[in-house]
């Protein structure tokens, strides 16, 4: 994956969980060394990230329930990308710590590919709304200073130019001053989908494991869900080659005027 490539190409220090060196305990040195112990552990940064208005209080708090109102402006349309920042498994913040990033460098770094949790490149397509969950002694003015910065960069649907969604937790993570993790319902996704396909068409052509599935499912719902699939791939780029004519703005009129 993305982020396993990612995880096995950079350098660690003894004692990461991404390294399995011994930092002078065996019992705790990388949680056995294995490179899935720190995907899980970014996997785990996220959720702390995600979960931290249920935990804490906060007059600028997004609890789930605004993040699937405000992030699924269409029903099907509801798979999200994630990037954090800084991205790094909670017991190796720590070692980051020497070298963090100011409040704009962290939203700089959600945006980047580097940074996402899958590999594709958000700012080649077009984001439907976007939400941005930051952890630390900032402002309201910070994220606006920084979404007004980052906002010309991408592309959002022309029917939600605004299209973000903050929310800021004033307690940082362990060992950090800050932290960022941006939700994007983005087009993009399209890509990872079209990949599954082909590689779904490859086994199922030769009728690999199937065998294993007839006997609890009729083989139709494998054309069944490959159609639904498709079809969703489809609504994806509809919506990233949408061009809105020169000159036309785009409005909402009240039924009934």
């Amino acid at each position: 994956s993305h982020i396993a490539d990612r995880f096995a190409k950079q350098p660690t220090q003894a004692g990461s969980s991404l390294s399995g060196v011994d930092a002078g305990h065996r019992s705790s040195a990388g949680h056995g060394g294995a490179p899935f112990d720190g995907m899980n552990g970014v996997a785990a940064s996220l959720l702390l990230n995600l979960t931290s208005s249920m935990r804490f209080e906060g007059a600028l708090n997004v609890d789930l329930n605004e993040i699937t109102m405000n992030l699924v402006p269409f029903p099907r349309m509801h798979y999200l990308i994630s990037s954090m920042a800084p991205l790094a498994a909670p017991r190796d913040l720590a070692q980051a710590a020497p070298s963090q990033r100011s409040i704009d460098q962290l939203f700089s770094d959600v945006f980047s590919p580097q940074h996402c949790l899958l590999r594709c490149d958000a700012r080649l397509s077009t984001y439907l709304a976007c939400a941005l969950l930051l952890r630390g002694p900032a402002t309201i003015a910070d994220i606006g200073r920084n979404v007004a910065r980052l906002k010309p960069q991408l592309k959002f649907a022309h029917w939600n130019q605004d299209g973000f969604k903050v929310g800021l937790c004033s307690v940082p993570p362990a060992n950090l001053p800050y932290s960022l993790l941006q939700l994007g319902n983005n087009c993009c996704i399209r890509n990872t989908f079209t990949a599954m396909q082909e590689r779904f068409a490859k086994l199922y052509k030769r009728k690999v494991y199937v065998h294993h599935y007839e006997q609890y499912m009729e083989v139709a719902c494998f054309e069944q869900a490959r159609e639904t699939v498709e079809s969703l791939v489809q609504e994806y780029a509809s919506m990233d080659n949408v061009v809105l004519p020169t000159g036309c703005r785009p409005h909402m009129r009240p039924i009934g005027i």
